[in-house]
């Protein structure tokens, strides 16, 4: 108890949470895009519960890892030798957790666009639905390649294992707020899905390239993140005046 207090009145230790804190949120935004995704094909009535129940059972997942920090740490030694690089549990990982990534988003786009889909009787077109459980099943997939990533990061930030307790929790309650909204969002713009997918793929194949030895600065990804989310929102204002112009005046 002694030590937790000193450690509340250490600068230092504030400093660390603040940037760990903005740290795990700005890494959440990957899987925040995933888990739009995902439960926005549920049953609308299904939706809200899947986002809760999947973000609280990953934020379990996460502090069960960091209870077990040294194993987590252990991942980065190599197990085996493969073209003269040594891989580790944690390369392997990452490598299948952006495959799977990848294949997710070419798959949700491939439903969006193929004009092979079979339509219902009202001219729908019909997408495979996950269950519920699998939609939650997908989400502490990717969400457990995320923490593996993001703790072994925040490791080399701070050695103080109660400020990542906080910061996790800190970052998933900022989730759990932005959830619904994004996914309402998400869903109310079918061109800001396929944006959005495109960044799973390009995030899928950070992953892939950083399991393979070939490190991407997280800020190259989100910038042009940001840039490509900026021309979009131009897009939709463009798309917004035009529908005015079109519409009729009022009488």
């Amino acid at each position: 108890m002694e030590s937790l207090l000193a450690l509340s009145r250490d600068p230092a230790a504030w400093a660390a949470l603040a940037t760990l804190v903005a740290m795990e949120i700005v890494l959440g935004i990957d899987n925040l895009i995933f888990i739009s995704i995902l439960t926005n094909k549920l049953p609308e009535a299904m939706r809200e519960r899947a986002r809760r129940v999947g973000i609280s059972l990953a934020l379990i997942m996460r502090l069960g890892l960091l209870a077990t920090i040294a194993w987590i740490v252990a991942l980065t030694e190599p197990v085996f030798t493969l073209l003269g690089r040594g891989a580790s549990w944690r390369d392997i990982i990452l490598i299948a957790g952006g495959a799977f990534l990848v294949w997710k988003a070419t798959r949700e786009i491939h439903q969006h666009v193929s004009p092979d889909a079979e339509h219902g009787e009202a001219g729908v077109v019909a997408r495979a639905v996950p269950g519920f459980a699998a939609a939650i099943g997908q989400i502490l997939v990717l969400d457990l390649v995320f923490s593996i990533d993001s703790i072994i990061t925040a490791v080399g930030m701070t050695e103080h294992v109660p400020i990542m307790f906080v910061a996790v929790i800190a970052a998933v309650a900022v989730m759990l707020f932005a959830a619904t909204p994004l996914a309402n969002f998400i869903n109310a713009n079918p061109t800001i899905v396929m944006l959005a997918l495109a960044f799973l793929i390009m995030i899928g194949m950070t992953l892939i390239a950083d399991g393979l030895g070939h490190h991407v600065p997280k800020g190259y990804v989100y910038t042009a993140m940001a840039f490509s989310s900026g021309v979009e929102a131009l897009n939709m204002l463009a798309r917004r005046r035009r529908r005015r112009r079109a519409e009729p005046p009022a009488a």
